[in-house]
């Protein structure tokens, strides 16, 4: 792995530990925020924040050189802010229907997605070890699907968050193709875009902005678990691809379950220990592909 290879590998693992604040903290605000505010908060904090640190690098004289965005790129642009509308939405929703700590394994199945649609769509080429990985991973989320396993009865929040994942596979893919333009400018158009669509629903739908201070709060947290760690996957797609960007990602989802389990006390079942363990050995694969 040479240098180039080894920074976007860092890039992509910090973009992962950042994602993996959003589900625990979310959790916790859409005690008091409604499902789809809240996803529109988390993409108006993302492109709000990330327009606000270019700003200042512009002002500091640290400008990059940064190719725009332009026509070509336009259908792309339009799949990733719709995709982005949906997706958060989803989230929240299985948020409110199943545990943190299980929403954030079953983020996991976006590694699933997001390598079929670039194998069948985009024709991006994926290693045997890199489909083995995808196998476990796949068995996993599934298990994670079904609250109890002797009557089998599904969960509905786990199929949002399913769903979510699909919506983020196919959206990875169009920011995969716009990964060498400018990051901060594909965020901010992502996360206002994205943003304002989700209030437009949410307000549509009847729900109202919670207090100041909380959306305060929401839009820290997009900044954070959003902006800054999209801004970083676009860097690592560059040189990893889709498919082998979203396997580094799925450090997140372990990230994001501890800290879960140390807010919310939530004992692990012994379903969701082998899950964790299926999942783990499928990231091993996955993170180790193309290594002798």
């Amino acid at each position: 792995m040479d240098r180039t290879q080894k920074k976007a590998t860092f890039f992509a693992l910090l973009a992962a530990v950042l994602y993996a604040v959003n589900a625990p903290v979310s959790k916790l605000l859409l005690r008091q925020v409604p499902a789809t505010v809240m996803a529109a908060l988390l993409y108006l904090g993302a492109g709000a924040g990330v327009f606000l640190m270019g700003a200042a690098q512009r002002a500091a004289g640290r400008e990059k050189q940064e190719r725009p965005l332009t026509r070509k790129e336009l259908p792309y642009t339009v799949g990733m802010v719709a995709l982005d509308i949906a997706a958060p939405i989803f989230l929240m929703v299985g948020l409110t229907r199943t545990t943190a700590a299980n929403a954030s394994l079953l983020n996991n199945f976006e590694i699933v997605a997001t390598s079929i649609i670039a194998l069948v769509v985009f024709r991006e080429a994926i290693s045997k070890r890199l489909w083995l990985a995808i196998a476990l991973v796949t068995a996993s989320s599934l298990l994670l699907s079904f609250e109890d396993m002797s009557s089998l009865s599904f969960s509905w929040g786990s199929l949002f968050v399913l769903l979510a994942c699909v919506c983020w596979g196919f959206e990875n893919n169009c920011t995969r193709m716009l990964s060498s333009k400018d990051p901060m400018e594909i965020v901010v158009i992502k996360g206002f875009g994205s943003g304002l669509g989700s209030l437009v629903i949410a307000l549509a739908l009847g729900e109202r902005l919670p207090g100041a201070l909380l959306c305060l709060c929401a839009l820290a947290l997009g900044f954070v678990a959003y902006g800054l760690s999209i801004y970083f996957y676009i860097y690592a797609q560059r040189h990893l691809g889709a498919a082998k960007t979203s396997t580094y990602y799925a450090a997140a989802p372990f990230v994001g379950a501890g800290l879960s389990m140390v807010i919310f006390w939530e004992a692990p079942s012994g379903t969701y220990i082998a899950a964790l363990v299926i999942m783990l050995a499928g990231t091993y694969f996955a993170a180790t592909d193309g290594k002798e």
